[in-house]
């Protein structure tokens, strides 16, 4: 038999060795075969670079009726988690919300501490990338930080690259 019918009956073999270990429980059973859907999806910061992210559960019964996901009054008990950061009220042109976490990262979890920024009156905004510049402007007072009490399930789907 020739080398190369050899190397075929091999590579044939560890497929159907790797075919039968995945049914044997190395992977996901009974989860049927994916749909493709359109699904809105949004773009945050996190180190001023712009990743795309999901909202799909709120904490907060309104939010999740604004915006059209579930509500999940269970959320609320989920604790330790990145905080993601929203503007509101008068900002810098281009401003989106601000991560303090992304995938890779030790402290990443798709559940979020909704955290309200606000610029204070007489302060000229700037745009906002990053959850330290976030904090450091607030230590200056340039800008308030209010916890939410809001839990988002808003899982980041693509990591940008930096910049």
């Amino acid at each position: 038999m020739r080398p190369s019918a050899l190397i075929g009956i091999g590579v044939a073999l560890f497929a159907t060795t790797a075919v039968a270990a995945l049914a044997a429980g190395g992977g996901l059973p009974n989860i049927g075969k994916p749909k493709p859907t359109a699904q809105p999806v949004y773009k945050g910061y996190y180190d001023h670079h712009l990743d795309t992210y999901l909202i799909t559960d709120s904490s907060s019964k309104s939010q999740a009726q604004a915006m059209h996901v579930n509500f999940s009054a269970e959320l609320k008990a989920a604790k330790g988690l990145p905080d993601q950061y929203f503007v509101r009220g008068h900002a810098a042109r281009g401003q989106l919300t601000v991560f303090g976490s992304e995938p890779g990262e030790s402290d990443y979890n798709p559940l979020w501490d909704e955290v309200w920024v606000t610029w204070k009156q007489g302060v000229n905004p700037v745009l906002l990338g990053q959850d330290d510049q976030i904090k450091a402007l607030a230590k200056k007072g340039e800008l308030t930080m209010k916890d939410a009490h809001i839990v988002l399930n808003a899982p980041i789907l693509k990591v940008g690259k930096g910049g």
